[in-house]
């Protein structure tokens, strides 16, 4: 008993783990080819052939090339709804970065363990949402700076804010801005981990009632078995919309950036 219990970890499923040249190292560092980076691999693969099945121009557009569409078009709306007609040129990073997100968190739902293939949810990890959010933030800065100079530190005094209040004001603004990427990248990080977490968990009482004898199982298996059937759905739209969030953020933030609102 207590050694099927042993074998369901529920952190076990976000071990990093060396898949070819585990001994490669550069200036002393790792560069392993590991199980992320096969999966970030992957999603970049199925975003391409994705997006390449939206390119035929067909006048009468099929399926996948009316479903390319409609997420372009929807970012594009996003865009110029929070940024202008200035966000139209911001299309291909936040699709990029929107598409990206919501692949990798749809394919590390997929139940591909029954074929002994283990999907791993990469967007799990804060290094990961982390290198996102600062290549977000880096577009701010380089945008901000870019079109206003230094007058882009204006966005840190609000107008109207009375003089002796501006120091105070001007600290307290650029430190929840310089928040920004940390919030950013956390939001991801824990919504999908805290999903994976509840579903592994689930699963372990699924087994261990099961194998605890048949009252066991109709009292405890079946029913963690219908909710994770339940949890399961409900990790599809959060998937979904920790993507949404993700890219509406950025072109909040780029926003600032081009009109220092």
């Amino acid at each position: 008993m207590a050694a099927e219990q042993a074998k369901v970890d529920p952190m076990h499923q976000f071990t990093i783990e060396p898949l070819v040249g585990a001994n490669w190292e550069i200036a002393g560092y790792n560069i392993a080819f590991t199980n992320s980076a096969m999966w970030m691999l992957v999603t970049t693969i199925v975003l391409g052939l994705f997006v390449a099945g939206g390119l035929k121009r067909q006048l009468v557009p099929g399926r996948w090339q009316m479903a390319v569409e409609t997420f372009t078009g929807f970012i594009d709306n996003m865009l110029e709804a929070n940024i202008g007609k200035e966000g139209r040129k911001y299309v291909p990073y936040v699709f990029s970065l929107f598409m990206f997100i919501l692949f990798a968190n749809l394919l590390g739902l997929l139940p591909l363990g029954v074929v002994g293939i283990h999907p791993f949810t990469f967007t799990s990890h804060f290094t990961v949402t982390g290198v996102l959010a600062v290549i977000s933030f880096a577009i701010v800065l380089v945008v901000g700076f870019w079109k206003h100079g230094f007058h882009f530190f204006s966005l840190f005094i609000p107008h109207g804010t009375p003089v002796p209040m501006i120091p105070i004001i001007f600290l307290i603004e650029l430190v929840s801005f310089a928040v920004r990427p940390f919030s950013l990248a956390l939001r991801l990080f824990v919504a999908m981990m805290a999903g994976h977490v509840l579903l592994k968990v689930l699963s372990s009482f699924v087994i261990d009632g099961t194998n605890a004898g048949v009252g066991f199982g109709l009292l405890v298996g079946l029913p963690s078995f219908v909710l994770m059937i339940g949890i399961s759905a409900l990790e599809i739209l959060v998937a979904g919309i920790q993507a949404y969030v993700f890219a509406l953020l950025t072109s909040l933030y780029i926003n600032d950036a081009e009109n220092l609102h």
